[in-house]
């Protein structure tokens, strides 16, 4: 398969992402065509990734000094405690700005390192070879890093464009469904950000492409990537249309963060879950017309996933959920903002909800 490039300039950065097969056999030509070299070198790799995708890029790298930290990757250990830990390393071995630090791991990986990256003597190099679905299409792009406390997910960070992302598909080879289902919740939200043409492509293709099926898995992360290069690159650090990339995610964060990060529910679960309260919302208030709520609902039906609202959750949760979305980053008054949709590729950013209105709108999805 062809290796694609896409070439992100944004106000603070230009960096390329590589997506394709072999990528990480072809690590130090990307890096030369980059003109990207560093003396030092930290590979921080998600203690979940087979051996031999580890050891690959271990003997791969051409690097002076390669100090590697296995980081055992879970919502519960993106925290302060495992950023000190990494940047330790980088203190003890005399790492300077012009140095690297090398995420090799899904989302959270990535997130953690590039907040690691960003605020190490100010700022550090930084590459993200990410290895899940759900990073390729969605967090390694767009340079949002961050860590959770007990106020909720992501809520310290910084924004902080990589150098360099590499989307090696033959990693996605060792996911299970369960988190290659997780990965398509994303991709699914970009061809609603996108357009009915960009949906429809999922609809036609949907189990070549959760069976990561060439070419259509690889024309899935490259859509995503696409429509994601075009919002950041307007606005990078959320002032407005990057709001859209949160379609879902006003419910999904509050969901994971009243389960305490639990391993019932994983954040494209969330996703997937908060994208059909939106998408119900929106259809409630008018906001999106009945035929097309038919076919994303009959979508969303069609995707082979197990978990549900009113599965996971009961009355007695309902205040909780909302004093986390209360805690959103988006919110500046007493209403809560959720993201909803007109329809396909329009989107609505500033919605602001009463308390008691979304409170009756979840009971409404218990007693379905």
């Amino acid at each position: 398969m062809k290796t694609h490039k896409i070439n992100i300039r944004t106000k603070t950065k230009k960096y390329s992402i590589f997506i394709g097969s072999k990528l990480v056999n072809k690590i130090n030509s990307i890096l030369l065509s980059q003109k990207l070299s560093f003396s030092k070198t930290l590979i921080v790799i998600d203690k979940n990734i087979p051996s031999k995708f580890k050891s690959n890029l271990i003997k791969n790298l051409k690097s002076n000094i390669k100090k590697i930290y296995i980081f055992k990757a879970s919502e519960k250990n993106k925290n302060q405690r495992n950023v000190d830990l990494i940047q330790k390393i980088l203190f003890k071995n005399r790492f300077n700005r012009d140095d690297c630090i090398i995420a090799f791991g899904g989302g959270i990986t990535g997130d953690v390192v590039g907040y690691c990256a960003s605020t190490y003597k100010r700022g550090i190099k930084f590459i993200n070879i990410p290895t899940t679905l759900l990073s390729q299409v969605d967090s390694s792009i767009g340079g949002k890093t961050g860590i959770n406390n007990s106020y909720g997910k992501n809520l310290i960070g910084s924004f902080y464009q990589p150098d360099l992302v590499i989307s090696d598909i033959d990693l996605l080879q060792s996911l299970n469904s369960r988190e290659i289902i997780c990965g398509y919740a994303e991709i699914l939200k970009s061809g609603l950000l996108d357009s009915i043409k960009k949906f429809k492509y999922l609809e036609k293709n949907l189990d070549k492409i959760l069976d990561l099926k060439q070419p259509y898995i690889q024309d899935a992360i490259l859509n995503s990537c696409s429509l994601k290069k075009k919002v950041v690159q307007k606005d990078e650090t959320e002032k407005s249309l990057r709001k859209v990339l949160n379609l879902g995610h006003t419910f999904a964060h509050a969901y994971e963060s009243s389960l305490g990060f639990s391993k019932k529910l994983n954040h494209g679960e969330a996703v997937i879950i908060g994208i059909k309260n939106a998408v119900e919302l929106s259809s409630k208030l008018k906001i999106l017309n009945n035929n097309s709520y038919n076919l994303i609902k009959n979508h969303i039906d069609k995707i082979p996933f197990n978990k549900s609202f009113k599965q996971l959750f009961k009355v007695k949760d309902i205040n909780k959920i909302i004093s986390f979305m209360k805690s959103d980053k988006k919110n500046n008054s007493k209403d809560i903002n959720i993201i909803l949709i007109h329809n396909f590729g329009k989107i609505k950013i500033n919605f602001q909800i009463k308390q008691k209105l979304l409170k009756k709108f979840l009971i409404s999805e218990l007693n379905k």
